[in-house]
Formats: structure tokens, C-alpha cells, sequence
């Protein structure tokens, strides 16, 4: 498979009173095809959600996620805007450009960052290392993440309820 040049073309979801941002490093294929972030039907982030919160993010539409995120404050969006990347694979990401994280989040609640997986956060590492006071890796929920059960996954996530 061959690299390709893309753009995270998804608006962040966020609202002045969100208190926790969870970024990613950048949607996948079929989130992009189908339009918002972590659609691909294995990934596990919706589930995680709704077991958290109690809502049913999962069979909910984008109108209805959005809704479900703004009642308990939590905002998404991507560490990466644009890369050259082959698939979904984070490895083959290579030149990249970031989001502007600190000026998303100026003028809102947020006091909490969660970055979910190992790539997320260690490009938020890098490039925004004056702001790791309150930024937290949680594991993937990504299906490349197959060593981590739901059930593990969910308890690992708890923490963005505190």
C-alpha cells in the first residue's frame, strides 16, 4: 500500500464549558469515509464511552455523539491536521502538521487532556512540551489494540470521570 498526503478535514468538537479534551493522532480510513471520528466499526472508544457515562454513544448519530459530549463536557479532536500516512497505520505517518492545541483550548474549561494511544501522546510530547501538566496517555481504543480487552479498556478510562 502506498502513503498518501492527508488532512484531518473533522472540526474539533468542543464547547466553552468542555472541561476534558481526548485527542487522537488522526482518524482513521473508514472514519474518514464515514465522516467523524472513530467510526471504524472495531473501534472501541464509543463503547467505552457509553459504559462510562451511560448514554449509548454507540448507536447514536453524529448529531446524537455531539449532544452526549457536550452534556458531560467533553470535547474531541486530533493531534495531527495533516501527514503523509499509509492506511491508518501511525507508524508510517511521517511529515506532519499539528493542531494548534493550546489556542483550541483557550477560552474554555478544559483542565484535563487524555490521548488516546501511544502515537497521540507522544506527538503531543513533542510538540507541545510546555503543556504536559495535565495531559494523560490512556491506552489505545483502536482495533490495532487487540492485547487490550474491553472490559481493561474501560477500567483504564475511569479516570476521565474523576
Amino acid at each position: 500500500m502506498k502513503s498518501e498526503m492527508v488532512s484531518n478535514e473533522f472540526e474539533p468538537v468542543i464547547f466553552p464549558d468542555s472541561r476534558l479534551l481526548i485527542l487522537g493522532s488522526l482518524p482513521s480510513v473508514q472514519s474518514r469515509k464515514q465522516g467523524f471520528y472513530y467510526l471504524h466499526p472495531k473501534n472501541r472508544f464509543w463503547m467505552v464511552l457509553s459504559e462510562l457515562f451511560g448514554d449509548d454513544f454507540v448507536q447514536a448519530q453524529t448529531s446524537e455523539k455531539i449532544i452526549c459530549l457536550k452534556k458531560h463536557r467533553i470535547a474531541l479532536y486530533d493531534v495531527i491536521v495533516s501527514c503523509r500516512i499509509v492506511g491508518s497505520s501511525d507508524q508510517s505517518i511521517q511529515p506532519i502538521q499539528v493542531s494548534n492545541i493550546p489556542a483550541l483550548i483557550q477560552g474554555t474549561s478544559i483542565d484535563r487532556i487524555y490521548l488516546n494511544g501511544q502515537k497521540a501522546a507522544d506527538l503531543y510530547r513533542r510538540f507541545f512540551p510546555d503543556h504536559q501538566t495535565h495531559a494523560m496517555r490512556l491506552p489505545s481504543t483502536s482495533p490495532a489494540n487487540a492485547s487490550w480487552s474491553l472490559s481493561r479498556l474501560i477500567e483504564a478510562w475511569r479516570v476521565i470521570c474523576e
